[in-house]
C-alpha cells in the first residue's frame, strides 16, 4: 500500500471516528451504517484520482461530483435525470429537504427521529467534514490543520449533546485525529530516510523502516475502521422504549412536508423532572372553581409496538381561531367553558403547547402549528414555550356513566387504528384483561374495572425504584411485579384496553397543581404525569386514572357518586389541595418522563422531611474538570508546545562558547521552524547562506528583516564551518524580528494557522518515531541470539 493510499485510509477512519459523536442525538445509529460505504467509496476516487494523476483543484472536484451523486442516489433519485444525474429539481428537494432537517432539529427532543431531513443533514455534512479531511491530510499532505474540521464535528455534536458519555465521544475523535497525525508522519519517514528515521541501520539489514511505516498504518486502519463500525453499536441506549429501563422511546415518521413526527415528550422532560428542587414549571389562573380535573395535556401516543407507546405522523396545520369540536363528542353531553391563562417558565423549553383538553381556543404568540387529530399545538422552527404567556379556552365535558355505559360502536377506521396490538405482545396481556373485565356488559364497564383493579383491587404498589426489564416482555414483568407509577399503569391499561377492542392511547403532560396565595396555581416538575385516554362515541377521548395514590379519579367513574371528583384526604398526591398554599408546591404526581423510569416517590413533601442534596461529589467535580482541561488542551497542545520550544531555543545559554554554539543553532532551527509556520517548507539540501536567501524571497521580507535572517545564517556557518567560531550577539533578537516580518506579510488565515496548528509541531512525532525506533533497536540488540544447528553432516 502506497503511503498516500494509507494516509487516505487513516482520513476516512479519522473522519468516521469522528462522526460517532453524533450518535447520541438521533435515536437510532443506522445512518452511520448508511455513511460508511460513502466515505468508501469518495475516499476511493479521491485515491484513483491522485494515481492518475490529476491536479489537486481537479481531484478535489472529482470527488465532490462523486459526493453529490451518492447524495443524489441516496436521497433524491425520483428528482434526479434519469435517476442518477442531479437536476434543478434535485438541488430544490436538497434545499427543502435541508430545511425540514433544520425545523426538526430546533423541533425535536434529543434523542430525535432520523427523518429524511435530519439523516441528510448527518450524512451530508459528515461527507463534507470527509472531503475537507482528505484534501488537506492527503492531497495537499498536510494533516495537522485537518484537525479543524474534525474538531469542528465534534463540537457540533458535543453542543447538542447533553449525555454523560461525551468524553467516551471526545477520545474516539482525539484517537482518529492521532492516527492520522502518525499516518503522516510515519510516510514522511518513509520517503525522507534514516534522517529522520532513528537510528541507521547495520550493513546488510532489511529496510525495516520503509516497511514498518507500511504495516503499521495497514493496522492501524484496520483497527480504526474496525473501532468506527463496532463501537456504535456494542454501547447501549441506542435501542429501546419508555418501558425500557433507559426511556428512551420516541416517535415514527419521515416528517414530510406539513406533518409532524415528535421525540416523545417524555424524553424531553425527563431531565427536568427526576431533581431534588422541584422546580415550577407552570404558573396559571382560570376561572374554574375546581381544579381536580385540570389536567395539562401535551400530546398524546398513540402507536404501540408492543414496547413503546409514540405519537405518530400526523399533519399539522396553522392555528385556527375556533378549534373544531372535538372527535366524537356528542351534542347531548354536558360541559362548561373553562378559561385558564399559563405563564411558562424562562427555563421551560417544551416543543409542545401544555393545554387542559379538550382546547376549543388558544391565543398565542410565536411560531406555532396546530395537529387536528390530537387536538396539540407543536412549535414551528425552534419555537418552545420558554417564557411564553398564553391564554386557553377548554371544554369542561362531564359525561355520566350512564352515556359512557350506552356509547355505541365508534367509526371502523378509528376502531381499526387505535385498537392495534403487535403479534410481539404476550399472550399473558389479553388473558389478564379478559379475566379482570369478565361479566362486564359494555366497554364502559370493562374500563372502570381496569382502572380499579390497577388502583385499588390489584394489589398493585406505586414505586418509582422498580426495574420491569426491557423489550415486549416489560408489561408481562410488570403485571407480574405489580410494582411500578404511572408510565407503567397508563401504557398496560391502555394496552389492554386495546385487546379487549377499545380504543386507547396515551396522553402526557401535567397533573393539576397546587394553588397559591395569590390565586394562581403552581405546576412543578413533579406534577408530570401520564394517563390513558378511552374513546367512547358520543363523548370522545375520555380520561381514565389507573396510577394508584396519583392524580384524580374521574367522577364519571363512580357511578355510586356521580357528581364527586373530591380528592381522598389519605392520598394527597391524587389531588389537587382546594386550599390556598403560600408556599412552593410540595405536589408528587407521576413524573412520567422519567429518566430510567424513576421519579415520584413522596406522598407528601409536608410528611417526609427534606434532606439537601450536596450535588455533584468532589470526585465528579474534578472529572469535569480533568475534562474540560483535555477539550481544551488537545486543540491547543501545538500553540503550547510551540511557546514553549521557543522559548527554550531563544532563551538564556552557557556563557561558554559550546553554549554559544548551542544557542546559534537553536536560534538557526527556531528561524526556519517559524519559516515553515508560516508556509516556507524547509529544504534541508541547502546551505545556511542560500537557505536564508529563500527565506527572504519567499517571505517577501523587508530589508531589516531580511538583515536579521542573513545575520544568524552568517552566525551558524561561523558556528559549522569556522576554525574558530567568533560569539555572535543578539541572535534570538534577530529571530523575533524575522518572525514579525513573516507574520507581517501573510494573510489572516495563514497567521491564525501558524499560531494555533503550526506545521514544524509534527516534529514531536519524529521524534516519538525516532525513540521509539532506538527502543526496539536497542530491545532487538539484547534479546539473546539462538543458533541455528549445523546442517552440514560427518
Amino acid at each position: 500500500m502506497s503511503g498516500r493510499a494509507r494516509l487516505a485510509l487513516c482520513a476516512a477512519a479519522a473522519t468516521l471516528m469522528a462522526s460517532c459523536a453524533l450518535l447520541p442525538l438521533v435515536a437510532e445509529p443506522t445512518w452511520l451504517l448508511q455513511l460508511v460505504p460513502l466515505v468508501a467509496v469518495q475516499t476511493g476516487v479521491g485515491a484513483a484520482a491522485r494515481r492518475v494523476p490529476l491536479g489537486r483543484p481537479l481531484t478535489v472536484a472529482a470527488q465532490a461530483l462523486v459526493t453529490l451523486v451518492m447524495l443524489t442516489l441516496v436521497f433524491a433519485r425520483q428528482h434526479a435525470i434519469a435517476g442518477l444525474v442531479p437536476g434543478p429539481d434535485t438541488f430544490r428537494y436538497f434545499a427543502e429537504l435541508l430545511r425540514q432537517g433544520a425545523d426538526d432539529v430546533g423541533r425535536y427532543a434529543i434523542p430525535a427521529p432520523v427523518t429524511d431531513g435530519i439523516k441528510l443533514m448527518l450524512i451530508g455534512g459528515v461527507l463534507v467534514i470527509g472531503l475537507l479531511v482528505d484534501t488537506l491530510a492527503v492531497t495537499f499532505r498536510s494533516a495537522a490543520p485537518a484537525g479543524l474540521p474534525l474538531l469542528a464535528l465534534y463540537s457540533v455534536a458535543a453542543g447538542l449533546s447533553d449525555g454523560g458519555a461525551d468524553w467516551l465521544w471526545f477520545l474516539v475523535a482525539a484517537g482518529g485525529y492521532l492516527m492520522l497525525l502518525l499516518a503522516e508522519s510515519r510516510d514522511r519517514l518513509a520517503q525522507w530516510g534514516r534522517v529522520f528515521g532513528g537510528a541507521p541501520r547495520a550493513p546488510g539489514a532489511p529496510e525495516a523502516g520503509a516497511v514498518a511505516p507500511v504495516r503499521t498504518g495497514r493496522r492501524i486502519g484496520a483497527v480504526a475502521l474496525g473501532v468506527a463500525l463496532m463501537v456504535p453499536l456494542a454501547l447501549p441506549a441506542m435501542h429501546g422504549g419508555l418501558l425500557d429501563a433507559a426511556g428512551t422511546g420516541v416517535g415514527a415518521g419521515g416528517g414530510h412536508g406539513g406533518t409532524v413526527s415528535a421525540v416523545n415528550p417524555l424524553v424531553s422532560l425527563r431531565d427536568n423532572l427526576n431533581t431534588n428542587d422541584d422546580r415550577q414549571v407552570l404558573s396559571l389562573r382560570t376561572d374554574t372553581n375546581d381544579i381536580s380535573d385540570l389536567y395539562l395535556r401535551i400530546v398524546s401516543l398513540d402507536e404501540f409496538d408492543g414496547t413503546t407507546w409514540t405519537p405518530a405522523q400526523r399533519h399539522i396545520v396553522g392555528v385556527p381561531d375556533r378549534l373544531p369540536t372535538p372527535v366524537g363528542l356528542g351534542g347531548d353531553v354536558k360541559r362548561g367553558t373553562v378559561r385558564t391563562t399559563v405563564r411558562a417558565a424562562d427555563w421551560y423549553a417544551q416543543n409542545w403547547l401544555p393545554m387542559p383538553y379538550p382546547p376549543s381556543g388558544v391565543k398565542v404568540g410565536g411560531r406555532w402549528r396546530y395537529e387536528p387529530v390530537g387536538m396539540t399545538l407543536v412549535g414551528d422552527r425552534g419555537q418552545t414555550t420558554r417564557g411564553e404567556t398564553y391564554q386557553v379556552t377548554s371544554l369542561d365535558v362531564q359525561p355520566t356513566a350512564r352515556q359512557l355505559a350506552a356509547a355505541p360502536e365508534p367509526p371502523a377506521a378509528l376502531q381499526s387504528e387505535y385498537t392495534k396490538v403487535p403479534s410481539s405482545l404476550p399472550k399473558v396481556v389479553e388473558r389478564t384483561a379478559k379475566e379482570i373485565t369478565a361479566g362486564a356488559d359494555s366497554h364502559y364497564e370493562e374500563a372502570v374495572k381496569l382502572q380499579d383493579w390497577f388502583a385499588v383491587t390489584g394489589g398493585f404498589q406505586y414505586d418509582t425504584s422498580v426495574k420491569v426489564g426491557r423489550g415486549p416482555g416489560a408489561i408481562a414483568n410488570f403485571l407480574k411485579q405489580k410494582e411500578g407509577f404511572c408510565v407503567h399503569f397508563s401504557f398496560t391499561m391502555a394496552a389492554m384496553a386495546r385487546t379487549l377492542g377499545i380504543p386507547a392511547r396515551v396522553a402526557v403532560g401535567f397533573a393539576p397543581g397546587t394553588p397559591q396565595a395569590d390565586g394562581t396555581i403552581a405546576v412543578n416538575q413533579k406534577d408530570a404525569h401520564a394517563w390513558p385516554e378511552l374513546y367512547f362515541e358520543g363523548v370522545g377521548w375520555t380520561r381514565f386514572e389507573p396510577t394508584p395514590t396519583r392524580g384524580t379519579t374521574p367522577s364519571y367513574t363512580q357511578p355510586d357518586t356521580p357528581g364527586s371528583s373530591l380528592p381522598e384526604e389519605a392520598l394527597p398526591s391524587r389531588g389537587a389541595s382546594s386550599a390556598p398554599s403560600a408556599a412552593a408546591s410540595p405536589s408528587e404526581s407521576c413524573a412520567g418522563g422519567l429518566r430510567r423510569l424513576e421519579a415520584c416517590d413522596s406522598p407528601s413533601a409536608a410528611a417526609v422531611p427534606h434532606h439537601e442534596d450536596g450535588g455533584t461529589d468532589w470526585w465528579g467535580w474534578l472529572l469535569i474538570g480533568l475534562g474540560a482541561l483535555a477539550v481544551l488542551a488537545v486543540p491547543l497542545s501545538p500553540l503550547l508546545w510551540r511557546q514553549r520550544v521557543r522559548a527554550l531555543r531563544l532563551g538564556g545559554h552557557a556563557r561558554t562558547a559550546e553554549g554559544a554554539a548551542a544557542h546559534t543553532l537553536a536560534a538557526w532551527q527556531e528561524l526556519t521552524d517559524s519559516a515553515w509556520d508560516h508556509g516556507i517548507t524547509p529544504d534541508e539540501s541547502l546551505t545556511p547562506r542560500r537557505a536564508a536567501d529563500r527565506i527572504v524571497r519567499l517571505g517577501r521580507l523587508d530589508p531589516a528583516a531580511g538583515g536579521a535572517v542573513h545575520r544568524v545564517a552568517d552566525a551558524v556557518e561561523q558556528v559549522l564551518y569556522a576554525p574558530r567560531p567568533r560569539p555572535a550577539a543578539g541572535a534570538a533578537e534577530d529571530v523575533r524580528r524575522v518572525v514579525e516580518g513573516l507574520r507581517g506579510a501573510v494573510g489572516t488565515g495563514t497567521r491564525l494557522r501558524a499560531l494555533f496548528l503550526p506545521r514544524s509541531s509534527v516534529r514531536v512525532l519524529w521524534a516519538v518515531s525516532a525513540r521509539w525506533s532506538a527502543l526496539r533497536t536497542r530491545v532487538a540488540a539484547a534479546r539473546p541470539t539462538l543458533r541455528r544447528p549445523s546442517r552440514q553432516q560427518g
